[in-house]
C-alpha cells in the first residue's frame, strides 16, 4: 500500500444520501478502514448553510473521517477546504474533490465530473486547495467524460503537477451513469502514469473482487460504494480476502434483519423524524428474503421507529415460516 493509505486498505465511499453517521457506524464495525461522509457543496458551506454543515458531524466514537467537497470555482473550494480543516481538526482524514459525480443537477452546474471535461480548472482546484490546506488532498474521477473518451490518465497527470497527493479512478466513463461495467484496466494505466496512490473503485461487490482490483492495477487501496447498501459485510470478507484469509460466512436473513434493526435505531437516535432516510437502507437490507416485496411497500409509509420495527417482526416471523 502507499504511504498515504497504509491504514487505509477498505476504504467507504462518499455516496449522497447515504453515507450518513448510522451507515458510516455500522461499516465502521464491520472493518471499513476510512469513511467518507456524504459528499458536500462548497457553496452550501461558503453560505453558511445548517443543513450543508450538518453533514459533517460525526458519529460517537469516529476518530477519523473523509470529507469529499464539491464545486467548481476554486477560490470557494479552498476556502471552505480550509474552514472544514479548521473546524474537524484531527478527525479530518483528508480533504477529496469530487470529479466523478455524474448526477445532472452536479454536471449541469459545472461541478463533479463536469470537471472531466476542463483539465486546466481542476488542476487550478487542486492547486488552490493545497495552498491553503495542511492534510492531504485527493481527487477521485472516472475513465473520461464522454464514452470511447478515455481521459483519466492524462487528468491525473495533471493533478499531480498540481501538487494532488492521491487519486480515485473509477472505471465507468460520466455519461455511462451506473450502468455497464467498470473497466479496471483504466486503473492499472493511471497507476503506472503517476507517482502518488491511486485507489480503485468500481463494481467491486466481493472479496474476489477486491483482490482481482489489486492484482491486476497495482492500486494502493479500494473503495467500495454501492456494494456496501444494505451489506455492510462486505468490509470484512474484503478484509479477509485480500490477507488470503477465508471469508467469513454470509449472513443469515436474521442477521441482515437484526441488522436494518440496528441501523434504524442509530439513525432516530441522530436523526430523529429525519428516520424516513431509512427507507432505501431497510428495502436494500431485505432485498431478496421471503416477504421482501411486500415489506419494502410497508417500508414506504414508516414514518417512526416503532413503524419499521413492526414490518421487521413480520419478516421475521415470514423467515421463521420458510
Amino acid at each position: 500500500m502507499g504511504k498515504l493509505f497504509d491504514a487505509y486498505e477498505t476504504i467507504l465511499a462518499p455516496m449522497a444520501g447515504v453515507s450518513d453517521i448510522a451507515f458510516r457506524t455500522v461499516c465502521r464495525e464491520f472493518g471499513a478502514d476510512l469513511t467518507f461522509t456524504e459528499m458536500v457543496s462548497a457553496k452550501g458551506l461558503s453560505y453558511a448553510n445548517e443543513k450543508t454543515r450538518h453533514l459533517l458531524d460525526l458519529a460517537d466514537g469516529e476518530s477519523k473521517v473523509g470529507v469529499q467537497l464539491f464545486g467548481h470555482e476554486p477560490d470557494t473550494m479552498a476556502s471552505q477546504a480550509a474552514w472544514v480543516e479548521n473546524v474537524m481538526g484531527d478527525t479530518l482524514a483528508y480533504i477529496d474533490i469530487n470529479m466523478g459525480c455524474p448526477a445532472r443537477k452536479i454536471v449541469s452546474k459545472g461541478d463533479g465530473s463536469a470537471l472531466m471535461k476542463d483539465p486546466e480548472l481542476a488542476a487550478r482546484i487542486v492547486s488552490a486547495i493545497k495552498s491553503v490546506s495542511g492534510v492531504n488532498v485527493t481527487a477521485k474521477f472516472r475513465r473520461g467524460w464522454g464514452m470511447g473518451d478515455e481521459t483519466a490518465v492524462e487528468l491525473a497527470k495533471r493533478l499531480e503537477q498540481a501538487g494532488v497527493d492521491a487519486v480515485t479512478v473509477h472505471g465507468r466513463f460520466a455519461e455511462q451513469l451506473y450502468r455497464g461495467a467498470s473497466d479496471r484496466g483504466v486503473i492499472g494505466r493511471v497507476k503506472e502514469a503517476v507517482s502518488v496512490p491511486v485507489v480503485g473503485n468500481g463494481d467491486i461487490k466481493c472479496g474476489a473482487d477486491a483482490v482481482a482490483m489489486v492484482r491486476e492495477t497495482g492500486c494502493d487501496a479500494v473503495m467500495i460504494a454501492r456494494a456496501a447498501e444494505g451489506n455492510p459485510w462486505i468490509f470484512e470478507q474484503v478484509k479477509a480476502a485480500l490477507k488470503g484469509e477465508e471469508e467469513p460466512p454470509k449472513p443469515t436473513p436474521f442477521d441482515r434483519i437484526q441488522m436494518a434493526r440496528r441501523h434504524a435505531r442509530l439513525l432516530e437516535q441522530r436523526e430523529g423524524r429525519n428516520i424516513v432516510r431509512m427507507r432505501k437502507h431497510a428495502m436494500w437490507y431485505v432485498t431478496g428474503l421471503p416477504g421482501a416485496s411486500k415489506a419494502r411497500g410497508m417500508f414506504n409509509y414508516c414514518t417512526t421507529l416503532d413503524g419499521f420495527e413492526r414490518v421487521f417482526d413480520q419478516l421475521e416471523e415470514i423467515c421463521h415460516a420458510s
